[in-house]
């Protein structure tokens, strides 16, 4: 029989929860279902303590307790996430944009007639996260642009958008990479480059909420000083949400 151990774990209060779901797509565990119209915590050794679904639920209905509890078993979370995703995971939903396809006009192919051709304003290879050297030195003081993998694909100007002025661009998945690896990567860029800012730029769906996590992590981590700016993009390819701020640890 498997030994618990004392652990902060969720709990979820089923009078409070009215069953929308967001909690559901908030676990990047796949801890939470839902079953007879409420969020029900499926196994123990799904749920890693982090509360990513606590900020979602509006009813207030998910809290943290300090109990005893199966460990948190990742290798049991990478299979449960397998098997879900087969069946259909939140953020891989098809759809399609702008429209039923019959009233959509398609682009003839080529050059369209009196089209301006753009320039790149990449600055940097490479670009994934997991390649980028440490040790590279267009990243001291450098203003950090650090994109989930779609967020390129979705927005229709990203170069023109969040590119240029010598910024550098660092991509990655949250959910298919090795997001801890990721947070422990930057925070040593940002301890050992010091960049003036950071620009962290991410998809609506769940599973990339990861991405704002981890960056913020690194930064805390790193205790660096610098600008910080936060954009969620649409699937559709519009600007959902942007917030700036300062962090300031130095005196």
């Amino acid at each position: 029989m498997e030994a618990k151990i004392m652990r902060r774990i969720i709990t979820i209060d089923k009078d409070k929860c009215d069953g929308c779901g967001l909690c559901v797509e908030a676990c990047h565990e796949g801890a939470i279902r839902m079953i007879d119209g409420k969020a029900e915590l499926v196994s123990e050794s799904y749920c890693d303590g982090l509360g990513d679904c606590i900020g979602e639920c509006p009813r207030g209905a998910i809290t943290f307790e300090e109990r005893e509890a199966s460990p948190y078993d990742e290798e049991a979370v990478k299979k449960n996430m397998a098997s879900a995703c087969s069946s259909g995971c939140p953020g891989t939903m098809a759809r399609s944009m702008g429209g039923d396809a019959a009233d959509r006009k398609e682009p003839p192919l080529g050059k369209p007639e009196g089209a301006v051709k753009r320039e790149s304003a990449l600055r940097n290879w490479p670009v994934q996260l997991s390649l980028i050297p440490e040790n590279a030195p267009y990243l001291s003081g450098s203003h950090l642009v650090i994109a989930a993998d779609c967020s390129a694909m979705a927005h229709p100007d990203f170069h023109r958008s969040f590119l240029g002025d010598g910024k550098v661009c660092l991509m990655g998945c949250p959910k298919l990479d090795d997001a801890g690896a990721y947070r422990d990567k930057l925070a040593r860029i940002m301890a050992a480059h010091s960049p003036k800012a950071v620009t962290v730029i991410h998809m609506e769906v769940p599973c990339c909420g990861g991405m704002v996590r981890l960056v913020e992590s690194a930064i805390e981590e790193a205790k660096a000083d610098l600008d910080y700016t936060r954009v969620k993009i649409a699937i559709e390819g519009g600007e959902l949400e942007r917030e700036s701020t300062r962090y300031r640890f130095s005196s």
